[in-house]
């Protein structure tokens, strides 16, 4: 039986380690137990994302205190549409303007990070991936979400990519993106920008994992107490039998 369950686990790992690179997608490195990383990554959202994006499962007070904050710190550095500390987290454009100005209303960005393949890493991806196109109405497109209708606001910081096309006939296919103009960060910082920004959404998306992760080594540390206090109990009970 145990022979069966080992080869059983092996033949999985191989299976496991396929589906977690999700067709060739960078490691985003993103850290949700880094608290300076999480607070640069609020920062982030709030200056160049909740514009337009809303956050409807999170509240400005779950940030302060997960993220280490006061009141006053949220309110002054995080809080740009003088809600409630008790509110949830609104995008700045409401819905009825969305809607007129876009055609529909951009989506609430509270799961992002967990509902799409590869999590964490297509976040980061996502936001590394943008590229110049002229076809498009908003001038921009997307190398992870082609036709995404999404414009490149980090461009600025990232600067302006174009597309490097394979050669070879049918459809044109993008082989790699080409920085052309450089933004105002190094390709490092825009890097250190995206992975901050992606630790905040991928925390957003399941702020328990915080408190979770906390309490596991107490958990590991109580199952190795028990199993070791099973082990003595065993020993006490059989010493006479034998």
């Amino acid at each position: 039986m145990t022979k069966r369950f080992f080869a059983v686990l092996l033949s999985v790992l191989p299976l496991a380690a396929l589906a977690s690179s999700e067709g060739g997608l960078l490691p985003s490195h993103a850290n949700i137990n880094d608290q300076a990383s999480l607070q640069r990554g609020a920062t982030h959202f709030m200056d160049y994302c909740a514009g337009c994006h809303s956050l409807q499962y999170q509240r400005y007070s779950r940030l302060a205190k997960d993220l280490g904050l006061s009141e006053e710190q949220v309110n002054a550095f995080l809080n740009r549409n003088g809600a409630k500390f008790a509110d949830t987290v609104v995008a700045s454009m409401t819905p009825a303007d969305a809607t007129v100005w876009l055609g529909k209303a951009p989506p609430d960005l509270s799961l992002v990070a967990r509902n799409k393949p590869g999590g964490a890493d297509w976040t980061y991806n996502f936001l590394k991936s943008f590229y110049v196109d002229e076809g498009r109405p908003a001038g921009w497109n997307n190398l992870l979400l082609p036709n995404a209708s999404m414009p490149h606001v980090l461009w600025e910081l990232q600067g302006i990519q174009r597309p490097i096309y394979e050669s070879g006939e049918g459809e044109a296919k993008v082989a790699h993106l080409q920085l052309v103009s450089p933004g105002t960060l190094s390709a490092e910082q825009y890097d250190a920008f995206a992975r901050d920004l992606t630790a905040f959404l991928q925390y957003v998306g399941e702020p328990a994992a915080l408190e979770r992760e906390s309490i596991g080594v107490w958990v590991l540390l109580f199952l190795v107490f028990l199993t070791l206090l099973t082990w003595l109990l065993k020993h006490e009970y059989w010493r006479d039998v034998h």
